[in-house]
């Protein structure tokens, strides 16, 4: 009997189940599994949501991983890479995840409260913030309590088996996410920082972190690893990771620019700068973009004008409790 259509081996020992993810444009989260000597390690897993447990449940007994037998690795806090860590794992199961993010897996730490008095700042209406929030898949589909994690740090190492994945701190999408390499098989499970097909989304919510220039940086920390393939959380797989990372340099240069002339009109906050920027969202206008997109918009803007303002291209003043942004002199 074949593997059901979902489910499809990529390499010897390492499996890719596609796990739905209804409502979102990303529209599937490749969750990969390395298997070695009867142990299995899960790499990300989905929204907590019905098609996405059916999905993994389906998809693990598919490929015959143990439960009591079966670790997680989340490579990053983001509620389609987490979800379902809590319904799958076993008792005395390993959950691996980055030491940075991991704070963020509390419900209790109530960490949207500081976001929201920073969209204020950077031109969102309350009541826009709160739609947005309410619609948020980070919130919707947390995991909740899941329980002790193993805290990993940049260069520490997972054991599957006889394989070894090491792990590479990738800040950027998320302060703390974490690829993880084969060095032996020559892959690299790639997470939400380099993607085949989309770019990764880069936001900023906090004016500490720096997002675009990490992520920048992480692009180059991972460029010398000796890589036949990448592996990333969603879409298709990578073949050539340097020209990709090119191409993402690129990419985000080009943001840059269009940043910066559309602030040629003038001081603008964050919010009305994302509203002139082009995006690639299924809406005739700014005014109809679904409030979820907004606000992934106006958090991708802010990443790119604080990249900016480091370097000098753009400068930042607040008056009233709002800031603005001019171009730089």
């Amino acid at each position: 009997m074949g593997l059901p259509e979902h489910v499809s081996s990529v390499a010897p020992g390492v499996w890719r189940i596609r796990v739905p993810l209804p409502g979102s444009p990303l529209r599937n989260l490749n969750s990969w599994v390395v298997t070695s000597d009867g142990q299995a390690l899960v790499i990300d897993t989905g929204f907590n949501m019905p098609e996405c447990l059916e999905a993994m449940k389906s998809g693990l007994a598919a490929i015959g991983a143990n439960p009591s037998r079966t670790s997680f690795m989340l490579t990053h806090m983001h509620s389609d890479h987490t979800g379902l860590v809590g319904r799958l794992a076993a008792p005395g199961t390993d959950i691996f995840m980055g030491r940075l993010d991991a704070p963020f897996m509390d419900p209790g730490m109530n960490w949207w409260n500081p976001m929201v008095d920073y969209a204020v700042q950077n031109g969102f209406g309350r009541q826009q913030i709160s739609d947005a929030l309410a619609s948020h898949p980070g919130i919707k589909f947390h995991p909740g309590a899941i329980g002790p994690m193993k805290l990993l740090e940049d260069g520490d190492s997972i054991t599957v088996g006889d394989r070894e994945l090491a792990c590479v701190l990738t800040p950027g999408h998320t302060p703390g996410h974490i690829c993880l390499y084969d060095r032996q098989a020559r892959l690299l499970f790639s997470g939400d920082h380099v993607l085949g097909d989309i770019t990764p989304h880069i936001e900023s919510w906090a004016y500490r972190f720096n997002a675009l220039k990490c992520f920048m940086s992480s692009l180059e920390k991972i460029r010398g690893l000796d890589v036949v393939q990448a592996l990333p959380g969603h879409r298709g797989t990578i073949a050539e990771l340097g020209p990709r990372i090119d191409q993402l340099v690129a990419h985000h240069a080009a943001r840059a620019d269009e940043t910066v002339q559309v602030l040629a009109g003038g001081c603008m906050t964050a919010y009305e700068i994302a509203s002139r920027m082009t995006w690639d969202v299924r809406a005739p206008s700014w005014e109809q973009f679904p409030i979820t997109q907004k606000w992934f918009a106006v958090g991708e803007t802010i990443a790119h004008l604080r990249w900016l303002e480091d370097s000098g291209r753009v400068r930042r003043q607040i008056e009233d409790g709002i800031a603005r942004f001019c171009v730089g002199e």
